[in-house]
C-alpha cells in the first residue's frame, strides 16, 4: 500500500519533548509519524471491524489478565493469580514482582507479577493457558512445560498474525510479523510552528484579567507518504486458514487506510482520509517507493498532491521497468487531486470495491498455491 495523505495543523505523534516527530530525508527536514504509532492506530480500528473478543491483547499485566480469565471459567479457584503465574512460568515467560503505588502514608504493597516486556497473546491462547491452569488445579498436578508452550502457540488472532510477537525468554513462542509498516514522512520540507495559548479561569474575579494558565504547543502540517506491505504467504502460515487470511487482508487494508494516530486530536481535530491510495499486488518482492520524494515536492495547495501523485507514478513505472517481472497488479483509490496521474496505473474505484477486488485475487492466489 502506497498512500498520500494530507494532514492539517496537528501533532499526531510526539517525541520525548512533546514536539512532532521529524526526520531528515533528501537533506531536508520532514514531518514523520512513526510506524509504531500507525500500527497501534490500525490495531485499534480492528476492534471496529472485528469482534474484539477474537483479537489479541498486548500487555505486561499478563498475570492479572490470565487470572481474570481463570476466574471467569472457574469461579471456585481461590488463588487465580498464583495459578496464572505458574502456567506462564511453565510456558517460559519470565515474570517479576511489581509494587503497587501506595496511598499517602500507606506502606508499599506488591501487586500481581508482570512480564518483563509487553506480551502479545491472542484470545484463544489466553483461553488455552487458562484451561491448562484450571486442569492443573483440579488434578493437583504440576503444569507440564511442553503443554504450556503449546497452549501459547498457534490459533493466532488476526492482529498477532499480522504484527508478530517476540518473546526473548522463549524464542519458540516468537511469531514473525506478516505486515511491515514504514515511518510515514512528508513529501516536502516541513518546519514546525508554535501555538502559544492561554486558558481562562471561569471562576476568576471580574477584576482579574489574567489567564488561568498559559502553554505552548508545537505542530506542523504536511502531505505524508505512507507505506505498508503484507506477506500473504506468511500471513496464511500464521493463521493456518485461507478464509481467515483473506479476511485478515481485508481488515488490514481497511484499517491501515482509514486509521490515524490520536495524538492531540482534541486540540487540532486533524482527522483526514487519504488523497490517494495505490495498492500493488506483487509476486517478486515488496518495494517502498519513498525514493519518489527524495527530492522534496516543491508545490503548494492542491498542486502538491498532484505533483506527489505524479512522482509516485513515475517511480512505480521506473521500478517495474527495471526490476519487475510483469506480475504486478494495481488498484487505485483517489479522492480529488491526482486522480488523472494515478489513473495511468489503474482505474480509480471506491474503497469497498477495491477491497473486494484485492480479496478476490488473494483468495484465487491462495487456491492456486494449494492445488
Amino acid at each position: 500500500m502506497h498512500i498520500l495523505q494530507t494532514v492539517p495543523p496537528s501533532n499526531i505523534n510526539r517525541d520525548d519533548t512533546g514536539s512532532p516527530k521529524s526526520a531528515v530525508y533528501g537533506g531536508v527536514p520532514r514531518a514523520r509519524v512513526s510506524s509504531q504509532s500507525w500500527k497501534r492506530a490500525t490495531r485499534q480500528m480492528f476492534r471496529e471491524l472485528l469482534d474484539p473478543a477474537t483479537l489479541g491483547v498486548r500487555t505486561k499485566r499478563v498475570v492479572a489478565l490470565l487470572a481474570e480469565r481463570i476466574t471467569q471459567l472457574a469461579p471456585d479457584i481461590t488463588e487465580p493469580e498464583a495459578l496464572a503465574a505458574q502456567v506462564l512460568t511453565a510456558a517460559g515467560i519470565e515474570l517479576e514482582k511489581k509494587a503497587k503505588r501506595p496511598k499517602k502514608g500507606e506502606p508499599t504493597e506488591e501487586g500481581p507479577e508482570q512480564s518483563k516486556y509487553l506480551l502479545f497473546l491472542s484470545a484463544s491462547q489466553i483461553d488455552r493457558l487458562a484451561k491448562l491452569a484450571i486442569e492443573s488445579a483440579r488434578t493437583e498436578s504440576a503444569i507440564d512445560k511442553s503443554a504450556a508452550r503449546a497452549a501459547g502457540q498457534g490459533a493466532n488472532s488476526v492482529d498477532v498474525a499480522l504484527f508478530g510477537r517476540m518473546v526473548a525468554d522463549a524464542t519458540d513462542l516468537n511469531i514473525d510479523a506478516a505486515a511491515q509498516v514504514a515511518h510515514a514522512i512528508s513529501v516536502h520540507t516541513v518546519n514546525n510552528e508554535f501555538d502559544y495559548f492561554t486558558a481562562v479561569d471561569d471562576r476568576a474575579p471580574e477584576d482579574n484579567a489574567g489567564a488561568g494558565m498559559i502553554g505552548l504547543v508545537e505542530f506542523n502540517s504536511s502531505t505524508l507518504y505512507r507505506y505498508a506491505t503484507v506477506n500473504v504467504d506468511m500471513l496464511r502460515q500464521n493463521l493456518g486458514d485461507d478464509t481467515a487470511t483473506v479476511r485478515a487482508v481485508e481488515t488490514f487494508l481497511t484499517a491501515f487506510i482509514k486509521s490515524m494516530p490520536t495524538g492531540k486530536q482534541n486540540t487540532f481535530a486533524n482527522r483526514t482520509l487519504p488523497d490517494a491510495v495505490l495498492i500493488s499486488l506483487r509476486t517478486d518482492q515488496p518495494v517502498n517507493l519513498v525514493n519518489a520524494f527524495e527530492e522534496p515536492v516543491n508545490a503548494a495547495g492542491s498542486a502538491r498532491a498532484v505533483a506527489a501523485a505524479k512522482a509516485l507514478v513515475a517511480r512505480h513505472r521506473a521500478i517495474d521497468n527495471a526490476y519487475g517481472n510483469g506480475s504486478a497488479h494495481n488498484f487505485v483509490i483517489a479522492a480529488g487531486d491526482g486522480i488523472n496521474e494515478l489513473a495511468e496505473l489503474a482505474a480509480p474505484a471506491p474503497l469497498p470495491q477495491v477491497i473486494d477486488a484485492v480479496a478476490a485475487r488473494v483468495d484465487a492466489a491462495l487456491g492456486e498455491s494449494n492445488s
